[in-house]
């Protein structure tokens, strides 16, 4: 276990497991229990998924987990979730580690701060992009979600308190989360408005693979604008290009944003790859 300063001062716990190339994991590697672990497996997700991913690594890897989205979401940083200082806090991480060269994987925003995290060092010796397009990308899209989103969080309760969200249906979700925590993600999407995707591929050099679930694009309905994020199609319809750009692609029939996630979707893909691409 490390104590991990970030860039707020803030500090992060990341636990160190197995032996072997380092991989740098930004989940949580300890089970949720409880009321949030019973809405976690209503949506199909493992409420233990972040300890599963490191049980089915450990063994070839020295797995680093550090449970990045869980720290932002109890720590806001409503000002200063922006590229740089994500890239300042995932290195910190590793230089806490002793990792001089390590291999990184986050899915969905945590992919998208993998590939910046690319941009902006040497020291990575794989990438995996989970969830979200390394050409494409939805960042447009996601500003309007997200801005949706911390304006709900400032208007308060709505009133339908006792609505429950239907698995699946994100026109359903109701926003629980503060105006701090939700304008962090403001903060990083605005930042992100100008980053050019396909220009800085150039820039990443490392062996990368992305994955994504032919079924992930999700409709966020009517409070969010009616916006369409669009991760699979992004991939799909340009997937020889991206392939052309040096990435390697894979897309898992049939699964959604959620179930691409999990660790029975996501092991199978990521342990060979890795175990192919970096060497002991």
């Amino acid at each position: 276990m490390s104590t991990v300063t970030l860039h707020d001062a803030s500090t992060i716990e990341a636990e160190i497991h197995g032996e072997g190339p380092v991989l740098l994991l930004p989940v949580n590697p300890r089970p949720v229990e409880g009321p949030q672990a019973d809405a976690m497996r209503a949506w199909g997700m493992d409420p233990a998924l972040g300890r599963s991913l490191v049980e089915g690594l450990r063994d070839a890897f020295t797995v680093v987990a550090f449970d990045y989205e869980g720290h932002v979401l109890a720590n806001p940083k409503p000002e200063t979730l922006t590229p740089a200082n994500i890239t300042r806090d995932l290195l910190a991480v590793a230089d806490a580690a002793g990792a001089d060269r390590f291999a990184y994987y986050g899915y969905s925003w945590l992919a998208l701060s993998g590939l910046q995290l690319a941009l902006r060092t040497d020291r990575l010796s794989a990438l995996v992009m989970g969830g979200f397009p390394p050409v494409g990308g939805p960042y447009k899209e996601m500003l309007r979600v997200t801005g949706a989103t911390h304006a709900m969080a400032l208007a308060g309760p709505s009133g339908k308190a006792s609505q429950t969200s239907a698995a699946g249906d994100w026109s359903s979700v109701e926003v629980t989360m503060s105006p701090d925590q939700t304008g962090q993600f403001v903060t990083l999407y605005e930042e992100l408005q100008t980053f050019d995707d396909l220009a800085a591929q150039a820039r990443v050099t490392c062996p990368r693979l992305c994955f994504v679930g032919s079924a992930d694009d999700i409709e966020y309905g009517e409070r969010w604008g009616d916006v369409r994020v669009g991760i699979a199609s992004a991939v799909v319809e340009r997937r020889a290009e991206i392939e052309a750009l040096g990435w390697d692609v894979t897309v898992l029939d049939g699964l959604d944003h959620t179930g691409a996630m999990q660790p029975p979707a996501v092991l199978p893909v990521l342990r060979p790859w890795l175990e192919a691409k970096i060497s002991r």
